[in-house]
């Protein structure tokens, strides 16, 4: 259990670094374009990864249900709202609305898999969620009203979140790595098809952009999509959506530390506060304090 812990940490490092390098590619680039491609090279990038494994295997006919359903939510609508989001909103409500996704999870995972989250569960989900919103208090930027990039980016996580669910029962037959690659891959075909209605023409800029542009794209793409996305929805199919998706919380964090090495963001007091908070809701709302106390009573007293 331990370990998908480590990788899940892992994960959200990767994707809380991904959201200031998705900022930058941004100002070069208009967003679906963009997305279309570093989704195709992050698909392409697993199947080189699952190929060397030989973990790779054509999915059945009910599999590929599961491929195309993923694909439209997790791939389709939570990359093309989530980065025309951040193209009309700042980084810190970005990472705000970001920060609700395992709220969201625990409620999707209640309703629809009848899977409830213990109490101290939902007690680490709100300490979380509470460090999150000192997190991006910090940042002096708060909410004034709904804005437009701002309802695209709950879009994104709800996609997302619903996604996971149908990762969960994929899991039951397929390897989520190999639903990865084939998600990743089917998805940005789909999203290179809305790019070509929707920006005409933007193809060409990829011949215009400088090499920092593509060490950021290649960073972007393999690890932080590729590496992150396999990870994490290997998680999922071993714990289930909601204890995963307590470790998003880390992503504002993350992202918080990436803002301040890649864009000069300062870290403030309230940001360690918050760091405190959700590393407390992590362990909690994840299971993890849970997993320690059920070892620490059965563990047999010294003679």
């Amino acid at each position: 259990m331990w370990k998908l812990y480590t990788l899940l940490t892992i994960t959200m490092l990767l994707w809380g670094a991904n959201l200031p390098m998705l900022k930058y590619m941004l100002t070069f680039m208009h967003p679906v374009t963009m997305t279309a491609l570093r989704v195709l090279t992050a698909g392409i990038t697993v199947f080189i990864i699952l190929g060397a494994l030989k973990l790779l295997r054509l999915p059945t006919k009910k599999e590929w249900t599961y491929i195309i359903g993923g694909a439209a939510l997790n791939v389709v609508l939570h990359h093309y709202f989530l980065n025309m989001g951040l193209f009309r909103t700042t980084g810190t409500n970005a990472s705000l609305i970001l920060g609700t996704g395992p709220v969201l999870t625990a409620i999707c995972t209640a309703l629809i898999l009848r899977n409830y989250p213990t109490r101290i569960q939902w007690i680490g989900a709100a300490v979380g969620f509470i460090g999150i919103g000192s997190v991006v208090l910090a940042g002096g930027d708060s909410f004034t009203g709904l804005k437009l990039g701002d309802a695209f980016i709950f879009f994104a996580i709800l996609a997302q979140v619903l996604s996971f669910l149908v990762i969960a029962k994929a899991a039951r037959t397929l390897d989520p790595r190999v639903l990865t690659a084939y998600m990743l891959t089917v998805g940005s075909l789909l999203l290179f098809v809305i790019s070509l209605i929707q920006e005409p023409g933007e193809l060409v800029k990829f011949t215009t952009v400088p090499l920092s542009f593509w060490i950021v794209f290649a960073a972007s793409a393999i690890f932080a999509t590729a590496v992150g996305h396999m990870l994490y929805n290997y998680s999922v199919g071993q714990i289930g959506p909601a204890k995963a998706a307590i470790f998003m919380n880390l992503n504002t964090l993350f992202s918080l530390v990436g803002s301040a090495l890649f864009l000069g963001e300062i870290i403030t007091s309230r940001h360690l506060i918050g760091f405190v908070l959700i590393i407390i809701g992590v362990i909690l709302g994840s299971g993890a304090a849970e997993d320690l106390w059920k070892k620490r009573k059965t563990k047999p007293e010294p003679s």
